[in-house]
């Protein structure tokens, strides 16, 4: 039975000679109308539950009010809309809308076993962290964490995404490497602190494709930036050429991940690559006269002047080889930059410029990729105190992020929001106030109808209901 009080009447300054006063008497309200389009988009690509998949779950059946799909749907879908901490899912579990974007049957929660959960559809925090708190060993006779995931099939689960994005084999796949800093303010495990970022961090190995993202590994501070990248780019490769024997691949980085045992993988494994290359004084001896031609240039018309030089070069000890080097002499406001770049590709499919400009600097785009998982998506709130628990995290992070770009791609097309940030996205799309009612046979949405987006809204449907669903092999 619902607790019965009296509304408070809260009373605001005057419109000319209108009262203006609010109470809370709406009915039920949700502010995340939207999110139905990122149901339509599980729908066609089956996201959350293949991710889901790769759980296993040692609970009794017979005790059991949220499965692991339905844990995993909720803790995902309250990411992509903002809800970046457990704590709001004690609030959150109210919301029927939720309840229904997570699979309940019920989403008003009546059918809860015992009273005091009653009127509450979804599981609470204490529920959904038993997701990240389960030991690695963990089993039926576990008394009370016991649901298990198992690694090698999240690692194959985002390349499975990845493919399956594609309607036939791309001719070629550009794929970027990058590290990054997760500041960490507490006593995890893997603490460590970084010189170059300052602070005690992880250091996460993060690899796309595009917007694709591939793999997303958690990893402490205390490596080097390339550290495990030639075993992720081996599964990866090896995964997506079962698919696709024939495309060919460009892996990219910067000079953080120019190495040679990684250099040597791609050549004896037909994979070309572009890695920026750290300056030193041979190389900028190499350089000198394009350094003064981009000089006078510079000097001349007071506007940045590049020069762009293709060489080979061989270090004196790291290297087993010699390598083609591109160098970028450029002049600025504030002097001499030279760039350097090492490259596999040959000088008759990339000249120096082409290479550097369009290429190598095309990486660029991946660092907006990172800070939109990390900002919008909450891939950096590793707060929990074991490395495990904090991957899982992560790897929630990454299926919102997948899903938010699924839900771009395929139903933001042609539309104002098609190259939107997921924050964007989320405000302008998924936010919108709606009036819930459950009947027996219907859940009834009423979106506001003065929203600003409707005939976006109304598009990005059109869209998603056109298309046929593909889901994942797993």
């Amino acid at each position: 039975m619902k607790t019965q009080c009296n509304e408070q009447l809260f009373t605001f300054q005057s419109q000319n000679r209108r009262e203006i006063s609010a109470t809370f008497d709406g009915g039920t309200i949700t502010t995340d109308g939207g999110a139905l389009l990122l149901r339509e988009t599980e729908r066609l690509t089956g996201i959350i539950a293949g991710f889901a998949k790769c759980f296993t779950d040692h609970r009794d059946p017979d005790l059991i009010e949220h499965t692991v799909e339905q844990l995993i749907a909720q803790r995902i879908y309250a990411l992509a809309l903002g809800y970046e901490d457990l704590n709001d899912h004690d609030t959150l579990r109210h919301d029927p809308l939720l309840a229904v974007l997570a699979g309940k049957d019920d989403p008003t929660g009546n059918d809860r076993i015992r009273e005091r959960d009653k009127g509450k559809a979804l599981a609470g925090k204490s529920t959904l962290n038993r997701l990240e708190l389960t030991p690695v060993r963990a089993n039926s006779s576990s008394r009370y964490k016991k649901i298990t995931i198992n690694r090698k099939m999240v690692d194959e689960f985002f390349v499975n995404v990845f493919i399956r994005s594609y309607d036939k084999a791309p001719e070629r796949i550009i794929i970027d490497l990058d590290a990054t800093d997760d500041t960490i303010h507490g006593e995890q495990s893997g603490r460590f602190f970084h010189g170059y970022y300052g602070n005690y961090c992880y250091l996460p190995l993060y690899i796309f494709c595009g917007e694709h993202l591939l793999c997303a590994r958690l990893r402490p501070s205390d490596i080097d930036a390339s550290a495990g990248s030639v075993k992720e780019l081996e599964r990866i490769i090896s995964q997506i050429r079962q698919s696709w024997p024939d495309v060919r691949f460009i892996i990219r980085g910067d000079c953080g991940f120019c190495r040679e045992h990684i250099m040597y993988w791609c050549e004896n494994n037909n994979v070309d690559y572009v890695f920026g290359l750290a300056k030193n004084e041979r190389l900028t001896v190499e350089l000198a006269q394009e350094l003064m031609q981009a000089k006078e240039q510079y000097e001349q018309t007071g506007k940045a002047a590049r020069i762009f030089k293709d060489f080979t070069y061989q270090t004196l000890e790291s290297w087993s080889r010699s390598r083609r080097v591109v160098g970028k002499a450029e002049h600025l406001d504030k002097g001499q930059n030279p760039r350097f770049v090492v490259t596999s590709l040959s000088n008759q499919r990339y000249d120096a410029r082409c290479l550097y400009e369009q290429l190598y600097c095309g990486r660029g785009d991946m660092e907006n990729r990172i800070k939109e998982q990390q900002l919008c998506l909450f891939a950096d709130r590793t707060s929990a105190a074991t490395m495990r628990a904090n991957q899982l995290r992560l790897w929630f992070s990454s299926v919102a992020y997948t899903l938010m770009t699924a839900l771009r791609r395929l139903g933001l097309k042609n539309t104002e929001l098609a190259t939107a940030r997921c924050d964007t996205i989320r405000l302008k799309l998924l936010k919108i106030g709606a009036q819930i009612r459950v009947t027996v046979r219907k859940v009834w949405v009423s979106l506001s109808q003065s929203w600003p987006y409707r005939d976006v809204f109304v598009m990005v449907y059109r869209q998603l209901q056109a298309l046929r669903p593909v889901r994942l092999r797993c």
